[in-house]
């Protein structure tokens, strides 16, 4: 274990800690409600909020589960990828799509907190992920490999991303998307992105935006460095890979969650009383289907099909 691992492994308990402080004093809420059955979704089409609810409401080991179920009904070829550390375990699942030799990574973990529906966090992302598969298959440019990551552990200081990071060749990565908090909102966020001098994958996801019509600091924003949270990007980006996290938000609330992700301890306190929308439900019981916006995920599933045509 090196350094770099304890330093994920401490902030992964740092950002559960900050979870329960955030939700110290919120009022009970009722038990979750049961998922749906996984043929019922099935028959519900392949829209991205529809296979969201394919891991809502389900513990992490069904939400494991329930994505490989997924692909081998639909015949999709993946690899597995099962890991097994003193921090935790799971299972890694990876899909190729196109055969080019410069390789971008899309990844959504399925994983949620103990006793959250984890609907926003992160089963919106996994279901926009799972709707691409077949809407990119016959598009992705001729030169380019789209890989779909479903990891596990994100909640473990992304211990699967490391997994993956550790045990796979990347080469031929170009760049690296995580999604996380995709299904409310309609101002997309890319963020931990630098300061100055953007990698050519970055410059890239910004002009695919900007091809949709969307103007940086309202229908976009490029966010830089967040203190706390982070997601499985940053496994990528220890590995010297231009690697960011993808979210959508409500563009009236850009001001308030700017405040919120770039002081969390003064933001923990004043969350007593409100915290800004998607933080709101996050990493809590109130993290349920109903909260979600079918707007903001085909949104998001729009900008990726833009983002991977323009890498073409």
């Amino acid at each position: 274990m090196t350094l770099r691992d304890v330093g994920f492994y401490l902030r992964g308990r740092l950002n559960s800690g900050i979870g329960r402080v955030l939700n110290a004093g919120r009022a009970p809420v009722p038990p979750m409600a049961p998922p749906v059955p996984l043929d019922e979704i099935l028959r519900s089409g392949d829209g991205p909020l529809a296979l969201s609810r394919l891991l809502e409401a389900r513990p992490n080991d069904e939400r494991e589960r329930a994505v490989a179920w997924y692909l081998e009904r639909r015949g999709v070829p993946f690899t597995r990828s099962r890991f097994g550390t003193f921090e935790g375990r799971g299972e890694n699942f990876t899909v190729d799509v196109g055969s080019g030799d410069r390789v971008v990574v899309l990844i959504a973990h399925h994983d949620a907190v103990p006793r959250s529906p984890g609907a926003n966090d992160n089963a919106a992302a996994v279901g926009i992920l799972l709707h691409l598969l077949d809407r990119i298959a016959r598009d992705v440019p001729p030169r380019l490999r789209v890989r779909f990551l479903f990891t596990a552990a994100e909640e473990l200081g992304y211990l699967g991303a490391r997994e993956y990071v550790k045990r796979e060749r990347l080469d031929g990565i170009v760049g690296v998307l995580s999604l996380e908090l995709c299904g409310i909102g309609d101002a997309l966020a890319v963020w931990d992105t630098p300061d100055a001098s953007p990698p050519t994958f970055l410059t890239s996801v910004a002009g695919a935006l900007e091809t949709l019509g969307l103007r940086r600091d309202e229908g976009y924003h490029l966010v830089g460095r967040i203190p706390v949270f982070g997601s499985d990007h940053r496994a990528f980006a220890a590995a010297g890979i231009p690697a960011y996290g993808l979210t959508i938000v409500p563009f009236a609330e850009a001001d308030a969650l700017r405040q919120f992700v770039f002081s969390p301890m003064r933001s923990a306190l004043r969350a007593m009383v409100r915290r800004p929308v998607p933080f709101d439900t996050y990493h809590t019981s109130r993290d349920a289907f109903a909260t979600l916006e079918p707007a903001a995920l085909e949104r998001v599933a729009h900008a990726l099909t833009s983002v991977i045509a323009g890498l073409g």
